[in-house]
């Protein structure tokens, strides 16, 4: 396990407490930024009572309504239907101070997983911090693919390496969905490892995946060690593109920039792989959709025996280069 620790907020418990307060009932209590400013806000006369209409009524127009809406049914502990379906349902006092803390992240720019600290991928619940890329659907397409070999009849697939791991979605679902798969998943973030850790042992999964500090495949703990299969999804947004997206400065830009091509960390890792690749083993990379050319080119000069092609997402976009 990384030697990095999370600290939880006590009150929204999400994983980025940096104050301590003296509690009247429980003692020393460790709390967010946000929960901070909002418990010091307490000995202020009693707001009216809120209500999910005049909650969702009140809040910026600004911010989508669907996003207001699984906000508030998180905050309320309920599905997003029951909220539309009890529009006169009162707030307790609690839930009207977390939802006041919320929506004022939401209101400064903060993407919604981040302010629920869970999200969604692969049909399983993970946690993000901003710590973390947010996981993506498109990603999905890597799971299936890497779950398909897998599967297949006589497949000699018995361990698994995820490289730039991040919230470790793609390892934990991995390991969820193919008991029998022994993993090991990398990232040069720690604060990133301390995150996928944290999922894997949300998912009971912790025992079967190793977790390493490591820049790509240069970690001595992966020396000598080849895997069956390799997946990664590294940053693969060009500099310059990623400056002129809603994305930057809102997501770690460890994750997301590929440098000037937007290839560099592919090109690394392709140029590697074959050291820590078992004969017969399966690579699989997420690549940018206008990376396919560019990408097969690469991995041809890495791999020139190799079976390679690109696989579209739902959209019909390039996005997963698959090296047999």
């Amino acid at each position: 396990m990384p030697a990095f620790k999370l600290r939880r907020c006590d009150r929204c418990n999400l994983y980025h407490a940096s104050y301590v307060m003296e509690d009247p009932q429980r003692g020393k209590i460790n709390l967010c930024t946000d929960c901070w400013n909002a418990a010091n806000q307490e000995l202020q006369p009693a707001a009216p009572e809120k209500t999910v209409q005049s909650a969702l009524a009140d809040a910026p127009r600004k911010i989508p309504r669907l996003d207001l809406q699984t906000l508030l049914a998180h905050v309320l502990g309920q599905s997003r239907a029951w909220i539309l379906a009890h529009p006169e349902a009162a707030l307790t006092a609690a839930q009207a101070r977390e939802w006041k803390v919320a929506l004022g992240r939401l209101r400064r720019g903060a993407p919604l997983p981040y302010v629920l600290g869970i999200w969604e991928f692969f049909g399983l619940e993970f946690i993000v911090t901003p710590q973390v890329l947010i996981p993506r659907p498109e990603t999905e397409l890597l799971v299936e693919t890497a779950l398909s070999s897998i599967k297949r009849p006589n497949s000699a697939i018995r361990n698994c390496m995820d490289v730039g791991t991040g919230s470790g979605c793609i390892a934990v679902a991995l390991a969820v969905h193919a008991p029998t798969l022994a993993l090991i998943a990398t990232d040069i973030s720690p604060e990133a490892l301390a995150i996928a850790h944290a999922n894997a042992v949300k998912h009971g999964v912790a025992g079967r995946i190793e977790l390493y500090t490591a820049d790509l495949l240069d970690c001595p703990a992966l020396a000598g060690r080849r895997f069956d299969l390799l997946v990664a999804n590294l940053p693969y947004i060009p500099t310059s593109t990623l400056r002129l997206l809603e994305v930057y400065d809102r997501e770690p830009s460890l994750a997301l920039d590929g440098g000037a091509d937007g290839l560099d960390l592919i090109r690394r890792l392709l140029q590697t792989a074959s050291a820590h690749l078992a004969p017969g083993g399966v690579l699989l990379l997420e690549i940018e959709a206008s990376q396919g050319k560019p990408a097969l080119e690469l991995a041809r000069q890495a791999f020139p025996q190799a079976k390679i092609k690109v696989l579209p997402d739902l959209s019909g976009r390039d996005r997963l280069l698959v090296i047999r």
